[in-house]
């Protein structure tokens, strides 16, 4: 016998498998907007809370909760008035119906989260995290695998590019295109600080977005690892289906009939290039 969970039971179910105890203190995790009483048909998984996937959640999905990666609402603010682009997707999920939760550092970390996603999508195995967890050494940011078979960075990058959704931004590359690689870092979204990190662990190459000219000079002067580059949506991107399909079966197992849908819309703001 199935039934409909109210807001607050999915916000418990999301919460515990990732923990709003293990997000940076940086962070703005947790229930954006919605009532924790109303029930919950339908939700949406996506990386960003932007017009479009609003749009996906309230008219393509019908949605009573969209979860997303990126906090709507990052820096504190003193008002959601409709006359800034955040106060007016507070509106239209509240008006919609729609509850916002977001898990962002605390998805991060945990396992099943988004370095995990991140690296099975590369097709990585016998992964660890790349800097353990203080408390738990099984999580914590990045992750290290190795490849199935030893390739070359071209190759190695050519396969980042088919595994991840294309975007603008590309696949940069800083390395030998002959190297041999084997043992790989991934880090979802912006992955500079962690680059000490993954020279220390011995790593061929890492996998991230966001690198900045100055930290990729330094990095590689210093002798680190090769580096590949790709948009900060496409790195975070593999969790959307991955946590869609770990939630729907989280909300079976408690006995609740939900549909859980991962959003098809690309949110990398940068959309062509010359």
């Amino acid at each position: 016998m199935t039934s409909t969970p109210s807001l607050g039971d999915v916000v418990a179910i999301v919460h515990g498998r990732y923990d709003p105890a293990t997000a940076e203190d940086w962070d703005a995790v947790g229930l954006v907007c919605g009532d924790p009483a109303a029930p919950v048909r339908r939700i949406l998984v996506a990386v960003d809370a932007v017009e479009a996937t609003v749009n996906e959640a309230l008219l393509g999905v019908g949605a009573d909760l969209l979860v997303t990666h990126h906090p709507l609402l990052l820096h504190p603010v003193s008002s959601v008035a409709a006359t800034t682009p955040a106060g007016r997707t507070v509106h239209r999920l509240v008006v919609g119906g729609c509850a916002l939760l977001a898990a962002h550092t605390n998805a991060d970390v945990a396992r099943e989260g988004v370095n995990d996603a991140l690296a099975a999508a590369l097709g990585l195995t016998a992964t660890a995290p790349l800097i353990p967890s203080d408390s738990d050494a099984s999580t914590g940011l990045g992750r290290v695998g190795v490849l199935a078979a030893p390739t070359t960075l071209r190759e190695l990058a050519d396969h980042v590019a088919a595994a991840l959704p294309p975007t603008a931004h590309g696949v940069r590359v800083s390395g030998d295109p002959s190297q041999r690689v084997e043992r790989v870092a991934v880090v979802g979204g912006s992955g500079a600080d962690a680059l000490p990190a993954a020279r220390a662990a011995g790593v061929d190459v890492v996998v991230t977005s966001d690198l900045k000219h100055h930290a990729v000079l330094d990095h590689r002067e210093a002798g680190g690892p090769a580096l590949i580059d790709v948009a900060h949506f496409a790195s975070e991107w593999p969790w959307v289906p991955a946590y869609a399909g770990l939630l729907h079966r989280d909300l079976v197992a408690r006995g609740y009939d939900v549909d859980v849908r991962c959003s098809s819309i690309v949110t990398d703001p940068w959309t062509f290039r010359t």
